[in-house]
């Protein structure tokens, strides 16, 4: 089960300086939001309905704490997520909802194949959309001091949702982070981009697939979405290139990569549009050509082997091959990968949090010292580099 830790910074109109508290006594932490939420606007009684059985949960700060399955490789991920099974459901519904998908083409300009593989990762086509207590959740992430800013606002937006008769603080319930429903979203992004998709009159998430599926698209539009281009396309790397210039950092049209060796896997290439180039496992493992629309990926969710996973299934359920797994260097185990973490950090290199996971600081410092040491600057991490440091 995976679900989206989005960039939050859009909800700001839902606080105030007070969101920077967290910690103390869970009570008196509930006190605070509650005066908060009166602040604001919201009827004291309607607050205090709202918050009558909030409590803590401890299993929402241990799954917050337990993501090692994001220290996968991207060919073992992807494997792992990607079944025959998932592809067959995406066929299926996608076939389903043909008139909702052709809607989300038309006004979205978005790709069928880019919902469903949300849906499918996200909820498993919304059979399971989490058992967490939403309020729950949010309250004990907001009252955890590692990121009461991400948190603290999703409170006051599953309020507004309440008084809108939207959201049941005693059985809703979602992920652990806070969303909800079949495409997991948080309650701010729901206020911002819940579209009533199917013409009930509300915004149901949880049980209408024609409000989730377009509830997604329009917030993919918001996050940046540009319609009716690519998002990610298979491609053959040279031998010899210059490794430096593979990763998010630079981008050049198609031609421009082509001078260098680099191709389609098959046919043409999709559009002319500037590019990088994703080699997730070095220079002998898979090789991507990422567009722009592959950047909003990461405003959905921020690790990078999630993201080009969800980006490939996409290309997948719209036909695509299986993609070429070459024959990479091996990498490293969660340990050794902390290992050097802290050796790249006491060089000076910022390579983020030492977690064990090749996220995209880690991923830049590695690029970083292979050029430096004058090895291949292809930002995998094996065991030799872990030796020369």
């Amino acid at each position: 089960m995976f679900r989206l830790i989005a960039a939050l910074s859009a909800f700001a109109m839902f606080t105030t300086p007070a969101l920077a508290q967290c910690g103390g006594g869970f009570s008196q932490f509930v006190q605070g939001l509650k005066t908060e939420a009166v602040q604001q606007g919201h009827a004291p009684a309607t607050v205090d309905r709202f918050f009558a059985g909030v409590r803590k949960d401890p299993k929402v700060i241990q799954a917050d704490r337990a993501q090692g399955v994001f220290q996968l490789d991207f060919t073992t991920f992807a494997r792992r997520l990607i079944s025959q099974n998932r592809i067959n459901a995406g066929v299926a519904n996608g076939r389903k909802y043909d008139a909702v998908f052709n809607r989300i083409e038309r006004d979205y300009g978005i790709s069928r194949g880019v919902l469903l593989a949300f849906w499918a990762f996200e909820t498993d086509y919304g059979a399971f959309q989490g058992d967490f207590n939403t309020l729950n959740a949010l309250a004990t992430l907001a009252h955890d001091c590692r990121r009461p800013e991400l948190f603290r606002p999703q409170i006051f937006a599953a309020l507004t949702l309440f008084g809108q008769g939207d959201f049941d603080p005693a059985r809703t319930t979602g992920a652990w982070a806070g969303e909800i429903g079949m495409v997991q979203m948080l309650p701010g992004d729901i206020l911002e981009n819940g579209v009533d998709g199917d013409g009930d009159g509300h915004v149901r998430l949880k049980s209408s697939a024609p409000d989730a599926l377009m509830s997604g698209a329009k917030m993919l539009r918001h996050l940046g979405w540009r319609a009716n281009e690519p998002w990610l396309q298979e491609i053959v790397v040279p031998a010899q290139m210059d490794w430096s210039k593979t990763g998010l950092r630079t981008v050049m049209t198609p031609s421009e990569w082509e001078t260098l060796g680099v191709r389609p896997r098959s046919g043409r290439w999709l559009t002319d549009l500037p590019a990088s180039v994703i080699i997730p496992q070095g220079r002998k493992g898979p090789a991507f050509l990422a567009y722009p629309n592959f950047n909003v990926y990461f405003e959905w969710n921020q690790s990078f082997t999630y993201v080009l996973t969800a980006a490939y299934f996409a290309n997948r359920l719209e036909g695509a091959p299986v993609f070429n797994a070459g024959n990479p260097e091996p990498g490293l185990s969660g340990d050794q990968m902390k290992q050097l973490q802290q050796k790249l950090g006491a060089r000076g290199y910022d390579v983020g949090d030492v977690d064990g996971i090749l996220g995209a600081k880690s991923r830049e410092a590695v690029q970083a010292v292979q050029q430096e040491l004058g090895l291949p600057a292809d930002a995998w991490p094996t065991p030799a580099l872990l030796n020369r440091l």
